[in-house]
């Protein structure tokens, strides 16, 4: 199979297929059972209220795409071991761990279709069994004895909060510029997207021109998928995104929709804007849809996110060609062609 990616256009299958996620997945089945098996192993604890909230976030689904990214870049670059199912989960750990916090920041309800964990427990202890998983996700890094391994993870989740605090500076901020919103999603998000891949890379003795193509990959990939999942809270279905439409207003979150309608808005619309952003008004995401539709700011944003898979692609270039670089490279697709 292979795909045209252009950043100027949709990206295209030469195939009529649709993407799925579970299809790339079974490259790496058998990884992933591992991975999943270890998770459920390392969540367990005396304390009950960790294991059954553990057992919640585990039976609450999840494309569990990192841990993918990881499996699949190590089997991409002939990777021999087992590391790469313990940097897998550990990867799912650190994830797991921001949702339980963003969750309680942006006081959150719903995620995957679920209440969340601090609706249903409280914040404190959606707070602390973050903490938890932070603990043990370093606990297992340790395990694999590498010290090129600690030091990304660490420079990662050193990023994450430093991505948490600015989006927290930014909110009900209608100042908010492209290129803060950028960063914070660079740090917050797509930074994890990166370490994933670059770890693949660095279980399997890649050399550092390969690694570092592959951390750009990952963080290209990332930057698609959040500009992608900022659009979604304007136009998907509201039962397959998982979460409630507006809820970005709602947090009073100006995210690129919100910023490029800004900056194409009469006076009259803008005046609506900046006012949603700073009250963080649900109730005028009608008014707020409507014109971000109409300046064709969900359109733009799209765009954004095909120049970021785009060059997620040309990223690979150095990966020999297999059918793992070939789910990599679709993986570029699924982030800009996903409805949830």
């Amino acid at each position: 199979m292979t795909i045209a990616i252009s950043p100027q256009s949709n990206l295209t299958l030469d195939k009529s297929e649709t993407i799925s996620f579970t299809g790339i997945r079974k490259l790496v089945e058998a990884e992933s059972k591992a991975v999943d098996q270890l998770i459920l192993r390392e969540l367990s604890s005396d304390v009950v209220l960790i294991n059954q909230i553990g057992r919640y976030i585990v039976n609450s689904g999840g494309k569990r795409l990192r841990p993918a990214l990881l499996l699949l870049v190590a089997k991409a670059l002939s990777y021999v071991g087992q590391q790469h199912i313990t940097l897998a989960a550990v990867i799912e750990f650190i994830h797991t761990a921001t949702l339980l916090h963003d969750d309680v920041v942006d006081e959150s309800s719903l995620r995957r279709g679920r209440h969340t964990v601090n609706t249903v427990w409280g914040n404190a202890a959606s707070v602390l069994v973050g903490d938890y998983l932070y603990s043990r996700s370093f606990e297992m890094m340790v395990s694999v004895r590498n010290v090129r391994v600690m030091e990304i993870l660490a420079a990662t989740t050193t990023a994450i909060a430093e991505g948490e605090v600015l989006q927290l500076l930014n909110r009900n901020n209608p100042t908010t510029t492209e290129q803060r919103y950028l960063e914070v999603i660079s740090r917050k998000t797509a930074i994890l997207f990166s370490a994933a891949s670059q770890l693949g890379a660095v279980l399997a003795r890649a050399p550092h021109e390969t690694e570092q193509a592959l951390s750009q990959f990952g963080l290209h990939l990332g930057m698609a998928f959040q500009l992608i999942d900022d659009a979604l809270d304007y136009k998907a279905d509201p039962e397959k995104l998982g979460k409630n439409l507006g809820d970005d207003l709602a947090e009073g979150k100006p995210t690129l929709p919100l910023i490029y309608a800004l900056g194409q808005s009469d006076e009259r619309q803008a005046t609506l804007l900046r006012a949603a952003i700073e009250s963080g008004n649900r109730d005028a995401f009608r008014d707020v849809y409507a014109i971000v539709e109409s300046t064709n700011a969900i359109a733009y944003t799209e765009r954004r996110a095909r120049e970021e898979a785009h060059r997620a692609y040309e990223s690979l270039e150095q990966v020999p060609s297999s059918v793992y670089k070939e789910a990599l490279t679709t993986l570029a697709l699924f982030s800009v062609e996903r409805n949830h």
